[in-house]
């Protein structure tokens, strides 16, 4: 079966637990069997997918910009209505007056429509770059943000970083390196993804932290498959976390050991199933990278319709002032 366009994106919930191997051991396997493949790092604030893939230099590095509001003291008639309307915080009170914290507003322009008397505008500001490079490991493009220090908006770069892809890789197989946690950039990541990859460990944040994301990737009504990382080490929770998959319809592609030749390949810099491919977490790592091309790729409409949530989830962002 031909598949021209198709977004995976690798989720945990928590830091930690393999994403960014997972990822890109599957995308260097997805290249080497002859597929058209996008490697798409959606981590703003900790970026590392380039590094595993080998990527020597970016050949373009494009400024991302926004706004940020902006307050016209002469014309500020001190109501607190902009203070009142912002979400996160940044409208501030210094010395009896109003200023917005560049570092805190995301942008949103509520404090703009809520002042009366147009003493709010919008100031461009950049937040972060999308740099664009080839991995060492094949032909295929890289695509990986960075977030200017203590600049907010994380999830709009993580757009921005999906949208250039999609721009310069075409029709092609994209693998999303996501975040941890289930912020913004997390659903950036989440958003026009057509399946999620679990990946958890066999302990209680672990598994809490997977049930989290599973949800996340249920209100977006996405199909997904679970890994468990370093099962070995709580084999009784890895059972748990298997049966907690097979009751949400999960699908289950395999469970990788713990393996210090994973520690000893990122000390180095290097991919595991590149540097170590004889290693036991390689062989698991290349027998679930098969299992995603023969059961859902090269099966995608019978997987999508399989391991679709049956029902839409429900899922509330708290904004914690």
């Amino acid at each position: 079966m031909v598949i021209n366009l198709l977004e995976l994106v690798i989720l945990s919930g928590k830091g930690g637990v393999g994403k960014s191997t997972l990822a890109a051991s599957l995308i260097n396997y997805l290249s080497k069997s002859g597929y058209k493949v996008v490697a798409v790092d959606a981590d703003a604030d900790a970026p590392n997918l380039h590094i595993l893939l080998g990527v020597k230099e970016w050949s373009s590095v494009r400024e991302f910009t926004g706004y940020v509001a902006s307050i016209d003291r002469s014309k500020c008639l001190k109501c607190g209505k902009c203070y009142k309307v912002c979400h996160v915080g940044a409208v501030e009170v210094i010395n009896g007056d109003y200023v917005i914290n560049e570092l805190l507003c995301d942008g949103c322009y509520a404090c703009l429509v809520a002042c009366p008397n147009s003493a709010i505008s919008r100031v461009k500001t950049r937040y972060g770059v999308v740099r664009v490079g080839v991995s060492s490991y094949g032909n295929y493009l890289v695509i990986s943000p960075r977030l200017d220090p203590g600049k907010s908006s994380s999830g709009r770069l993580v757009t921005e970083v999906k949208s250039v892809a999609r721009s310069l890789g075409g029709d092609a197989i994209y693998v999303v390196d996501s975040a941890a946690g289930i912020g913004c950039q997390v659903i950036s990541s989440v958003v026009g993804a057509s399946a999620a990859i679990l990946i958890t460990e066999p302990t209680p944040t672990g598994f809490h932290d997977l049930i989290r994301a599973h949800k996340l990737v249920k209100h977006f009504m996405l199909p997904s498959a679970l890994v468990i990382n370093k099962y070995d080490l709580n084999e009784e929770l890895s059972r748990e976390i298997i049966r907690y998959a097979e009751e949400e319809n999960i699908d289950y592609l395999g469970s990788i050991p713990y393996d210090e030749k994973v520690i000893k390949s990122l000390n180095e810099g290097r991919l595991i199933t590149e540097a170590y491919p004889n290693s036991s977490a390689s062989k698991a790592i290349l027998n679930i990278c098969n299992k995603v091309v023969t059961e859902v790729i090269e099966s995608w409409d019978n997987w999508f319709r399989r391991y679709r949530p049956k029902r839409y989830e429900p899922f509330k962002v708290e904004i914690i002032r």
